[in-house]
């Protein structure tokens, strides 16, 4: 007994003096920075503005002030093609090649994610550059490249390249109120499109979309910008179950400048996007109901509309983007749905004719079509496992499919037209961006940019290692793995779960990615990460199965993923924190507060705190209108469950005032819940910043929450 007493002392002296020992060395240990992980971040290359020529025989890309054609089959023999006046954001060559259009990058004044006005120039050949707009939006040249529409002051103008002569298509324009030819906030932030015009192929017509948002409530944001007196920035943003903008789809005749309405269907509260034209001239647009689970494509022959395709969804349909769907001629076209077997597929269509026959079949997920013709069609896919994507090539029958890819990871594909050649973008895990020329046919040509002597020389940090594990649920997770700089499997370590966690989204997949946690594997920490159920490429069911609920599955799954990894022997169990930015900061709140204390740290970035205070299409598409549905937003909201943070638990919150996405109210609230119940927190505002706080508060944001977890995990 006295040898057993004298033994327990002498291992809690030995932990104690450890524990104190490793503290000492942390001391003297330099802390990691942001700026280390930034510099891998920048050596990992991108090619600025890469464009493939009409010809489909040469490519551009942007180098300072020059645009730059090379031939794919010798990407050495360049030429500069055009010197410009000052560095472009954006380009457009014109198809004769003589001229292009370009945005400088040095006038661009951000609106909101995507869009943004900025000062066009005119540039020919011979070096000759003329500025011919101001302050302009989503200007373009008609396909014969001797016109230019764009937005301005919210209505839409053209420009005769020949005469100079300015024209303006709509005059009822007006701010909050109605929007010609540009989208709403809602349809910018949630469908990822600004422009909203299209010319036909004949240069005679130009289709855009008018937007009635007077009715839409009126959303205020403070603004301080250093001044004596704040100013509220108004803006219209529909919440869930608010009203949206009413959509209309107007034919203007450029020659006889007249324009008429086109009837889009007696259902007001609709969604219209994607306006565009078969290669056989005739005007096409998507129409998705309120709902979210009705989709079509409709055709208008000059006369009337009919729809060409249908989705149906007991649920939701994916939201569609311009290449769902890819015409491959006059009459066929390819569509990319998940409804019919659960698992996202291509199909060829008749315009008369409705389906043909399945192009893809099994139980893997298409997730882009890079080209398409009579020939067959070029897509990428999850084939290989849903941690990668592949180039494959199939004949429109469904046969002779062949992967195009070697390497084991993740691939983007630019094509050049008719994709007789392809430039391919590659990375996994342990492989930075590798960038490639081929043969349409897979072979490889030359490389074209190679990052890993670049990223190899500013030092390699740990690499991710895949796996699964099953929750006492039953169902099985994909995750990842960091592990710390000098692993020891006798040590245990602190952990830092980091995730997203939202519909159809992926964070755990075979790519080069690396961002501020990375940082901590050098200070003695593993991160990890898991994708719980809702998350994407592992089929409908999967990602579905969080409809109607936002927050509960995931929040259930990722409090099995702490317990899974407390389970570890290297995993010091008492040590465990998690943080999400926007859906994974709602994740991270949800979590801190349902985990009784699981968590010893939690950094929520911007998060939602009640779906109730997001935007229609994405909050309805996933959880259905607020007055069907009252628990779906109330149940899992972290309002609701504030009382629940544990003492134990550090808790930082960061927001940016002027986030114009994810609403500051949501943590002013979040606040005032905190409060009230009597808890404690951290928090750090950032005046002015919006959603992703850059460029102003990118790297400050990251070293705090970098030094937040080294003080508190």
């Amino acid at each position: 007994m006295r040898r057993a007493l004298r033994y327990l002392l002498l291992s809690i002296f030995l932990l104690t003096a450890t524990e104190s020992l490793y503290a000492q060395l942390s001391a003297y240990m330099p802390r990691p920075t942001y700026a280390d992980v930034n510099e891998v971040r920048r050596a990992n290359i991108t090619i600025r503005g890469l464009r493939s020529m009409a010809d489909g025989e040469y490519f551009t890309k942007i180098r300072g002030k020059e645009i730059i054609r090379s031939p794919y089959t010798d990407h050495r023999k360049e030429e500069v093609l055009f010197r410009l006046p000052t560095e472009a954001a954006d380009y457009q060559i014109a198809p004769n090649g003589e001229s292009l259009l370009m945005a400088a990058r040095n006038s661009v004044k951000p609106i909101y994610r995507h869009s943004y006005t900025a000062d066009y120039y005119i540039v020919a050949r011979s070096g000759e550059s003329r500025c011919i707009l101001e302050q302009a939006r989503d200007a373009t040249l008609s396909p014969n490249g001797e016109m230019i529409a764009y937005s301005q002051n919210n209505n839409l103008h053209l420009i005769d390249l020949h005469t100079y002569r300015q024209h303006s298509i709509t005059t009822d324009g007006k701010w909050n109120a109605i929007i010609n030819g540009t989208s709403d906030w809602v349809y910018e932030e949630e469908y990822g499109f600004t422009r909203a015009f299209a010319f036909s192929h004949d240069n005679k017509q130009l289709a855009y979309l008018r937007f009635d948002e007077s009715r839409v409530p009126t959303f205020e944001m403070m603004r301080f910008d250093d001044k004596l007196y704040n100013a509220a920035y108004s803006f219209k943003y529909p919440k869930a179950g608010d009203t949206n903008s009413t959509v209309e789809l107007w034919l203007y005749d450029i020659e006889k400048q007249t324009r008429r309405k086109i009837d889009v269907g007696t259902e007001s509260d609709q969604y219209i996007l994607n306006v565009a034209w078969t290669p056989a001239n005739q005007l096409y647009f998507y129409r998705v109901n309120r709902l979210q689970n009705q989709f079509e494509v409709v055709l208008f022959d000059g006369e009337k509309c009919r729809t060409i395709y249908k989705e149906v969804s007991p649920t939701y349909v994916e939201r569609p983007s311009a290449s769902t769907i890819k015409f491959i001629d006059g009459t066929r076209f390819i569509v990319r749905e998940e409804t019919t077997t659960g698992w996202s597929h291509l199909y060829l269509h008749s315009i008369d004719k409705g389906r043909l026959n399945a192009i893809t079949r099994g139980e893997f997920e298409v997730t882009s079509i890079v080209e398409a013709s009579s020939s067959g069609v070029a897509y990428i896919s999850t084939e290989e496992s849903e941690l990668r994507r592949d180039l494959y090539h199939i004949a429109l029958n469904g046969r002779s499919k062949r992967r195009l890819t070697l390497l084991n990871g993740y691939h983007t594909i630019m094509p050049s037209a008719g994709m007789k050649y392809y430039i391919q973008t590659f990375s996994s895990s342990v492989c930075p961006n590798v960038v490639t020329i081929h043969k349409g046919s897979g072979l490889i040509i030359d490389t074209l940019a190679d990052s890993r002597p670049k990223v190899n020389n500013t030092g390699a940090y740990a690499r991710r290692q895949f796996h699964q594990f099953t929750t006492e649920r039953g169902d099985k997770l994909n995750y990842y793995i960091q592990l710390p700089d000098a692993f020891d499997p006798s040590q245990r370590y602190p952990v830092l779960i980091t995730q997203y966690s939202g519909p159809g989204s992926q964070s755990v997949a075979d790519r080069w990615s690396i961002d501020w946690e990375a940082a901590l594997t050098r200070y003695g920490y593993i991160v990890a990460c898991c994708d719980g159920r809702g998350t994407g490429y592992r089929g409908e069911k999967f990602k579905k199965a969080t409809y109607g609920n936002l927050g509960k599955l995931e929040c259930e799954d990722q409090i099995s993923f702490a317990r899974h990894l407390a389970s570890l022997p290297y995993v010091d169990g008492e040590r465990l924190g998690i943080y999400g930015w926007s859906y994974g900061g709602f994740m991270a709140l949800n979590t801190a507060l349902h985990g009784d204390g699981l968590y010893k740290m939690a950094i929520a970035v911007a998060p939602v705190t009640s779906w109730r205070y997001y935007d229609t299409i994405y909050t309805e598409i996933y959880n259905g209108l607020p007055a069907n549905n009252a628990a779906g937003y109330d149940d899992n909201s972290p309002l609701s469950h504030a009382a629940k943070l544990s003492p134990r638990t550090k808790l930082l919150i960061m927001h940016g005032t002027a986030d114009d996405n994810v609403h500051f109210q949501n943590t002013m609230e979040m606040c005032r819940r905190l409060n009230a119940a009597g808890k404690q927190y951290d928090m750090m505002v950032y005046p002015d910043q919006n959603h992703s706080m850059m460029p102003a508060a990118r790297v400050q944001i990251r070293q705090k929450m970098i030094d937040y977890t080294i003080d508190n995990l």
